[in-house]
């Protein structure tokens, strides 16, 4: 279920509550997020998985997309 185009929810942190989406996987625990910042508020970082709640929803982006 964590691929890359994912639509995600925060459950922790600052972010919490705000939706993001999976631009990369990194490993097995991390992911890199984006929301990107100047539409929901989330900067392009890493996080962890248990941090996120995936939705039914995904974009057709590619690994590593940029903000625009």
């Amino acid at each position: 279920m964590i691929e890359v185009g994912r639509v995600c929810v925060k459950t922790r942190g600052r972010e919490a509550g705000l939706k993001c989406v999976i631009v990369d996987v990194i490993d097995d625990n991390f992911v890199l997020i984006t929301g990107p910042k100047n539409i929901t508020g989330v900067r392009r970082r890493r996080v962890n998985v248990k941090h996120l709640e995936p939705t039914p929803y995904k974009l057709e982006i590619e690994r590593g997309a940029s903000d625009e």
